[in-house]
């Protein structure tokens, strides 16, 4: 894991976009992280990444997440817990390709994280799913994160949920559903311009 004193001094931290000298852009992944872990399923990129793109399905697989609240296009609320234990926050996606590449950054102030997944075919027609996450503490919290241990059981949960994903998206053989947009920087990329806006209310559909 690379130190704090070295990110900084490379590039933002912040996972998104970054243009090469050839203009060509490509994904700037996390410099620093706690947790990277990496999982294949037996489903081609397309059908992983439209599964794991339906938010609000993740209670169906997941442990943890006991449920999930579109708020706006790009940002959503996560309800986590064990037992009575409830733990509400919300989340931002900056960017996202689709079957390719989605990063999120929390929007809690203590504490606070950010992540990013990639969706990479395999030779055999599957797909690498990688899990990349950076907790960003406050406070006292911060002498967690830099325990071993902390780390040990952060990776254990990503792992778990990555092979409950798995077995989930396998067990399925096809998406239960798809969001195929676009994400630069929080904000969804329309191929057309939008058209002007009524002044009459309506509530979004789709």
């Amino acid at each position: 894991m690379a130190h704090k004193d070295d990110a900084q001094q490379a590039v933002p931290n912040t996972p998104g976009m970054r243009t090469d000298g050839d203009g060509v852009r490509r994904h700037r992944s996390l410099r620093e992280r706690h947790v990277e872990e990496t999982v294949e399923v037996a489903v081609p990129v397309r059908t992983a990444y439209n599964q794991w793109t339906q938010f609000k399905a993740f209670p169906r697989f997941s442990t943890a997440v006991r449920g999930v609240e579109q708020i706006r296009p790009t940002v959503t609320a996560w309800t986590i817990g064990y037992g009575p234990l409830r733990h509400r926050f919300a989340v931002e996606i900056v960017e996202q390709d689709p079957d390719a590449y989605v990063a999120w950054r929390g929007l809690e102030q203590t504490p606070s994280h950010q992540g990013e997944v990639e969706f990479r075919p395999t030779e055999s027609g599957g797909t690498a799913i990688t899990v990349r996450m950076l907790l960003e503490p406050r406070g006292a919290a911060r002498i967690l994160t830099r325990s071993s241990r902390a780390v040990r059981l952060t990776a254990r949960l990503v792992r778990g949920e990555l092979m409950n994903f798995k077995q989930f998206i396998e067990g399925l053989g096809q998406e239960g559903g798809a969001w195929r947009g676009t994400i630069r920087n929080g904000r969804v990329q329309h191929d057309h311009p939008e058209p002007p806006r009524s002044r009459v209310a309506q509530w979004p559909v789709g």
